[in-house]
């Protein structure tokens, strides 16, 4: 049990009277529910949670917990590996109430509420064919997806998420309201292309869509001892495949599918993923070496982005501990060790082992934006899942044994929403030594008092005398 301190016994009177929204106390019958989110091996007791319905509750709960003395955490999607969603015996800003998205069709953009997750975002685009860069899981939050840069299917057609961001309402530590864009406030509107969210709590985000009239995906299963071919195939089609096509190699445990040969569930398999902004058709040529390949099973269709979205959604209630590494070069060699790593990926469990093609419109991207991983054309993302705390060292070791092997093909720098906590290091060598620096006078502006911590945490600048 958290201990109910003063701020906890107050807090209904001082939020309750004029909060639109509502607030959880330990003891509450919603409060566990409030206090849930997907990593299942966060387990942690906040004071306050405060489920705002607008931009006047953010600022009272903001006013709320400076006042007394709370550590503030801010939830969108809930979706932080480390679980930076909660705060231990402080305040959480929930902003899952405020997920309305509003399309313009006309404008080709959405304004998007800061609580709204990638099926909010794609649901409501998908009936105008329209469509920006979204996470690859339908429950993550668009708003910390997009201020930690935005990788998604689309990304090499449309760029990263953040790539496509056109605004954002931003309610700063003191309780004000911020409007950032290209004309107003531009460094706050730079920092927010990768910074994360260490400036304020962002209510609303307004992005760019882009014409999708057809979606694509060919989704093939190999036996591991055919994965050194495909994984290789795979990565000669993406060296030479136009912007509109993406996908993933991944190590998985066979889902009990009908489409999935009974030798092959819950045993390690090979999954090759293609994507294609565009027709079966177009698909098939890009694809032709791979579907010249052995294998196993497939499904080869044209998809609903939305529903592409929702393929490889995790299971509530998993453990999850993740890392990545952004590469160079992916030869030969690296291909072997790939595949190796794989070997011992902890099975059956809801674990992937991915490689990601990078380039297109990713590496055509501003380069002045603190993501210096965008210029990668590699990636490896070791994606440990599992069911009970009795696996938890065996997938972390994995995790960090997979990290260990790319080290030789690694450019140093990572894309932050694909790690939990890593140090310091990590972090700057994920937004860039000279963007960090730069990120942190922005920080010294909006949250001189690092109010905002619980993130990928850039330290404001101290002001020289």
């Amino acid at each position: 049990m958290t201990p109910r301190s003063p701020a906890t016994d107050t807090a209904r009177n001082v939020l309750g009277p004029d909060f639109a929204g509502a607030v959880h106390i330990p003891g509450d019958p919603g409060y566990d529910e409030a206090r849930t989110v997907f990593n299942s091996m966060i387990d942690r007791r906040p004071a306050v949670v405060a489920q705002c319905a607008g931009e006047a509750d953010v600022a009272r709960a903001l006013r709320f917990a400076r006042e007394e003395e709370l550590e503030v955490a801010v939830r969108g999607g809930g979706h932080s590996v480390a679980g930076m969603a909660l705060s231990e015996g402080g305040l959480v800003v929930d902003l899952r109430r405020m997920s309305t998205v509003d399309v313009d069709r006309e404008a080709r953009s959405a304004r998007v509420g800061g609580g709204a997750t990638m099926s909010d975002l794609d649901r409501a685009t998908q009936p105008y064919a329209l469509a920006t860069t979204g996470g690859r899981v339908s429950t993550t939050g668009v708003g910390g997806f997009t201020l930690g840069g935005g990788s998604g299917w689309l990304e090499r057609a449309f760029g990263l998420a953040c790539d496509n961001l056109l605004a954002a309402e931003v309610v700063t530590a003191d309780g004000s309201t911020v409007h950032a864009s290209a004309q107003e406030n531009p460094e706050l509107f730079w920092a927010l292309h990768g910074g994360g969210g260490n400036f304020g709590v962002v209510t609303s985000l307004t992005l760019r869509l882009h014409d999708l009239p057809a979606m694509s995906m060919a989704l093939l299963l190999f036996r591991p001892e055919n994965g050194p071919e495909a994984v290789r195939t795979y990565r000669n089609v993406m060296e030479s495949a136009p912007d509109a096509a993406g996908g993933a190699c991944i190590y998985i445990t066979g889902p009990p599918e009908e489409w999935v040969p009974e030798a092959m569930v819950g045993r390690l398999v090979c999954a090759v993923l293609v994507t294609c902004a565009g027709t079966e058709a177009e698909l098939r040529e890009v694809a032709a070496p791979l579907l010249a390949l052995e294998r196993e099973a497939e499904v080869i269709d044209a998809i609903p982005y939305a529903d592409l979205q929702c393929m490889l959604d995790d299971p509530p209630g998993m453990r999850n501990y993740w890392s990545a590494e952004y590469l160079d070069g992916f030869p030969d060699e690296a291909a072997a060790a790939f595949c190796a790593a794989a070997a011992t990926m902890p099975v059956p469990s809801g674990s992937q082992h991915v490689l990601f093609p990078m380039g297109g419109a990713v590496a055509r991207g501003p380069a002045d934006y603190p993501l210096p991983w965008r210029s990668s054309p590699w990636a490896v993302h070791p994606f440990g899942v599992w069911e009970s705390e009795a696996g938890d060292e065996e997938a972390k070791q994995w995790v960090r044994r997979v990290r260990g092997d790319f080290v030789p093909w690694a450019s140093g720098a990572v894309y932050l929403n694909f790690i939990g906590r890593e140090g310091q290091e990590r972090v700057v060598a994920g937004f860039g030594e000279h963007a960090y620096e730069r990120l942190s006078r922005v920080k010294a502006r909006y949250d001189p008092d690092n109010v905002f911590h619980l993130n990928h945490n850039v330290k404001p600048a101290v002001a020289e005398v």
